[in-house]
């Protein structure tokens, strides 16, 4: 079973047989392809094993290469963003996963660079001149391992404190081919469930336990092991690998790139700048960057 976390991968899979209930469409801005899957029915979520809700993946240049290639694949993912989050309203961004290991420190890299202003608002930002902007608050939340708490409770907590009007979840994803590691940029307004890409569920991060809409974005930054294989074995049936050879680690590895650190900081900067770009408008990008690099 090939394993991803990518719709539109899972999508391919099914070949001509796309069950009822799911949309796709295809746009291109400028140099940037964006290929969106909506599941409509519960059915479908079935099928395709994802929750309902639109899937949006935007094809970008290599982020082990430069954190922007083109600006155009920033602008597509700021304003694929901003179209599915309120007008108005503080927004949380909650940044996922272990800052030590370095193919799931996308999240926690991504909060370095993000544009906290929660706490710069009236007076002081008139006089700033930063009068105009949107209130955003930020939290890293670790791991279980780290903290001893669940990365869910701690952001359920942190929102029923101070009521956003949306959450933007970040996580580094799994994808189901090499040729989407750090290429594809995946943004959700269904929610996450961290730790889901290496087989390490935990609660999920939704509208349906947080109560305001959790939009997620994220980069694939691994591949699962017996993915992998089937891959570079040209397994095009998808026929199953002889579990025998697999044990005792194989069947649940997961394999990073050489490049995964150059992969999760560049990715973490690209996100960066679509969430501060999302979210606040009225600064133009040279603002953003002097303000948060």
């Amino acid at each position: 079973m090939i394993r991803t976390d990518i719709a539109v991968e899972q999508i391919e899979n099914l070949g001509s047989k796309i069950p009822d209930g799911i949309k796709t469409s295809v746009q291109k801005i400028e140099e940037t392809e964006i290929t969106t899957v909506e599941i409509i029915s519960g059915t479908a979520a079935l099928r395709l094993g994802k929750p309902v809700g639109k899937y949006i993946t935007i094809e970008a240049a290599p982020f082990w290469k430069k954190p922007v290639e083109l600006e155009s694949d920033l602008n597509a993912a700021a304003e694929s963003l901003r179209n599915l989050l309120p007008k108005e309203g503080l927004v949380l961004v909650a940044c996922l996963g272990n800052r030590e290991i370095t193919s799931d420190a996308l999240g926690p890299l991504t909060a370095d660079k993000l544009l906290a202003t929660r706490h710069i608002c009236g007076e002081i930002a008139k006089q700033i001149g930063l009068g105009e902007l949107r209130p955003v608050a930020v939290i890293a939340a670790g791991v279980l391992g780290q903290t001893g708490i669940e990365s869910s409770e701690m952001i359920q907590a942190v929102a029923n404190k101070i009521r956003p009007s949306a959450v933007i979840a970040v996580d580094a994803l799994a994808a189901g081919s090499i040729s989407r590691l750090g290429t594809t940029l995946q943004i959700s307004d269904s929610g996450i469930v961290p730790g889901s890409g290496v087989e390490n569920s935990r609660k999920e991060l939704s509208k349906n336990t947080l109560g305001v809409p959790v939009i997620s974005m994220g980069i694939p930054t691994v591949v699962d092991a017996v993915t992998l294989a089937h891959e570079l074995c040209n397994n095009p049936d998808n026929t199953s690998i002889n579990k025998d050879v697999l044990h005792p680690f194989g069947e649940k590895m997961t394999v990073a790139p050489r490049e995964a650190d150059l992969l999760s900081g560049h990715g973490a900067k690209f996100i960066s700048l679509a969430i501060n770009k999302a979210l606040q408008p009225n600064l133009s990008l040279e603002e953003i960057t002097a303000l948060c690099f």
